[in-house]
């Protein structure tokens, strides 16, 4: 969807200089050629940016009459490009760690006050692909590091964004958390990800003592055929996932069995809204016997609020549903579901009642 409104004013003004002055190649002056202006979206809002550009006007040089813009300008954002790199960063992130949507990711930057259209997003992402490629090109880098380490372990993993299309897989570097080679692949079978798993031990030119995955047969196979003699083992998360099976299951019931103790939310949502109702018309009756009432009512009225915020913590303890194996969504609602009876207990007890939550069939 491209934009179908005129973009707001810009918040913030900025003047960029060029910090060298005389030319790079026959050390003359260079003298102010022109001004120029950029229109930049940053996640601080759009910033207009005043730039100085100079040029040399010395004939005999290379470099006559080629401009010489500041060089701050490749801090704010990409050539040519309207987003700024902060935002670039941000859709790369809620795209490739978050594995969120280009709606999703629109919603989110509309939500931080970050006025774009989805079309823009979607380029937005293309140039973070094209900027993590370019950074994966360095090999001199990388082989520096490795050397280094003499030594290397290789964690390979897919992402598919969305059902149907290409699966990124990214082969990194364990002891020194260096992608050493990331590619969309339209098919996930062994012999493509042999391909990927050959170049990367080109890429690294040292050992490789050992291989960590999920366990997928077609990465199995490749490791097989690329590294015949390596271990290739498992890694922890999926490890401590398939061992917590049984454990799973059995958390899985209890929270089951939890969340038949606490049904009635919505009942006691509703009574509290038919009583706050009721409480609004005794209090404007207020001159005769009624009016009485309606204090009464004004009294449970103050009490409501807090009862409807004990009704959204039960919620909120009944739709996480946590991160097994590590963390187990039945032991947390029990101790979340724990933590609400004692607060109220300790309400009642204040307030003098004769009776604790833990007496009450019903909750």
């Amino acid at each position: 969807m491209s934009r179908n409104e005129r973009r707001p004013p810009a918040q913030q003004q900025r003047q960029l200089e060029p910090q060298r002055k005389t030319c790079v190649a026959c050390e003359q002056p260079m003298w102010v050629a022109y001004h120029t202006e950029r229109t930049i979206l940053t996640l601080q809002g759009l910033c207009q940016i005043r730039l100085v550009v100079r040029r040399c006007r010395n004939q005999q040089c290379s470099r006559y009459q080629q401009p010489y813009r500041p060089e701050e300008e490749g801090r704010w954002a990409l050539p040519h490009g309207e987003c700024g790199l902060d935002v670039i960063a941000l859709i790369g992130t809620l795209r490739y760690r978050e594995h969120r949507s280009v709606p999703e990711i629109h919603q989110e930057l509309k939500e931080r006050g970050v006025q774009v259209c989805e079309r823009t997003v979607e380029h937005a992402m293309h140039r973070y692909e094209e900027l993590v490629t370019v950074h994966l090109q360095r090999r001199e880098r990388l082989h520096q590091q490795m050397e280094k380490q003499g030594r290397a372990l290789l964690a390979i993993d897919g992402l598919q964004p969305d059902v149907g299309h290409e699966v990124l897989w990214v082969i990194r570097e364990v002891l020194s958390g260096e992608i050493v080679l990331a590619r969309a692949l339209l098919s996930s079978a062994h012999k493509d990800l042999a391909g990927l798993l050959t170049e990367a031990k080109e890429l690294l030119a040292v050992p490789v003592s050992g291989i960590i995955s999920d366990g997928q047969q077609s990465i199995r196979k490749a490791v097989v055929s690329v590294f015949p003699s390596i271990p290739h083992q498992l890694c922890h998360f999926h490890y401590l996932r398939e061992a917590a099976k049984p454990i799973y299951e059995a958390d899985r019931h209890a929270k089951k069995e939890l969340k038949k103790k606490v049904r009635g939310i919505r009942a006691i949502e509703r009574g509290l809204e038919e009583e706050g109702g009721e409480g609004g018309e005794g209090g404007e009756g207020g001159e005769g016997g009624e009016g009485g009432e309606g204090g009464e009512g004004g009294e449970g009225g103050q009490e409501a609020p807090v009862v409807r915020d004990y009704c959204l913590a039960v919620r909120s303890a009944l739709t996480d549903d946590g991160h097994p194996p590590l963390s187990a969504p039945g032991l947390t609602l029990h101790e979340r579901l724990t933590q609400i009876s004692a607060s109220i207990d300790r309400v009642a007890e204040k307030r003098g009642f004769p009776f604790s939550l833990s007496d009450c069939n019903d909750c």
